[in-house]
Formats: structure tokens, sequence, C-alpha cells
């Protein structure tokens, strides 16, 4: 697990894409804070860019410094999840355009893998996590489903877990709205 992380360091510090195993499905990732590196993971999957991306963090202690204001639901929520989970979160900032829905609202799950808990928390950054496939195509939940056109096309693809079959599937996904109210948007 060692090297794939410095590898992956230094493909993400680059401005790079990597394919790597998440809490959930595989996933495309980059740095979450370089527009550049986020124009090539849309490229790589064929969405527009009006479909956001979801970010991980490796802690919610770091939520702070990408949304505004974290409302106290939110807190709620990821104390009693058992389960991988992604908020919607209003007002967005300090990430690109690119990343952020076009009501400035950003997605972040916090993992709770430990293969991106490392590697998140050494790079010090989020990370962009949208599952390996060509936008619309099933998700891959084990590495062998991924097609040759994805793996092709990123900087680095993680040599771990690639044996490893888990029974998981996306994350669930809930709305937060200003006024505190939310919406289930995949349960």
């Amino acid at each position: 697990m060692e090297e794939e992380i410095k590898k992956c360091l230094e493909v993400l510090a680059a401005g790079g894409t990597i394919l790597y195993p998440t809490d959930t499905v595989w996933g495309l990732g980059c740095d979450a804070t370089n527009a550049e590196a986020v124009d090539k993971i849309y490229q790589i999957k064929k969405r527009l860019e009006s479909k956001s991306l979801i970010i991980l963090l490796h802690d919610a202690a770091f939520l702070q410094y990408y949304v505004k204001e974290i409302p106290d639901l939110a807190w709620d929520l990821l104390e009693s999840v058992d389960k991988p989970l992604t908020i919607i979160y209003p007002n967005a900032i300090n990430l690109p355009d690119n990343v952020v829905g076009p009501d400035q609202s950003i997605a972040i799950r916090i993992v709770k893998n430990a293969f991106c808990i490392e590697l998140i928390r050494r790079f010090g950054k989020p990370i962009v996590s949208t599952s390996a496939n060509i936008s619309g195509e099933t998700a891959p939940v084990v590495f062998n489903n991924i097609s040759r056109e994805i793996i092709e096309q990123v900087d680095h693809a993680v040599n771990y877990q690639h044996d490893e079959i888990q029974e998981v599937k996306p994350s669930r996904i809930i709305r937060l709205n200003e006024n505190g109210e939310f919406n289930i948007i995949r349960p």
C-alpha cells in the first residue's frame, strides 16, 4: 500500500489522474482544487460538466475549508451513519468552478477506506471521486470490471485491492438545503 500511496501522491501533485479503490466503487480521482486536473476527469468519463463531482475528505474536521457554513444536521448525519454517505452542501468555498454544482453546492464524502484515508491525509487536499466508468455505464465494484478505455487514459492505476471483491454500492446521497431541510437523492 505504501508504494501505491507514494505514486498517487506524485501523480496528484503533478495535476494527474488516478484510478483507485474507494470505500464504495473503484473511482477516478484527481486534486479537487486543480481545475485542469478536474477537466481531465470529465474528458475520461465523457461526462457533461453540468453534472458536478464528489470530493473525498479523510476527516470531517476539514469540511470547514470547503463549505461556507456546515448545517447542524450534517454533524448528526455524519455521527450516525453506518454506510458510505455523500452529503451535498450549499455554498462551496475554496474549490474550482468545475467541481461545484451550478448552484454553488458541493458533494462531499468522508471516507472510511484505509487506503483513501491515508492518501488524502498525506496529500492534504480533497480528491475528486467519481465512478471509474464512462458516464451512463455501470459503476465498477471490482477492478476487472473497469474498461480498458478508462485504464489507458489515467496517469496511474493503483495496483492494490485488485482481487478484493466487496459487495459495495455507490454511496447514499443527501442534499442539505440552506433552510435546514434535506432531500434524499440516492437512498
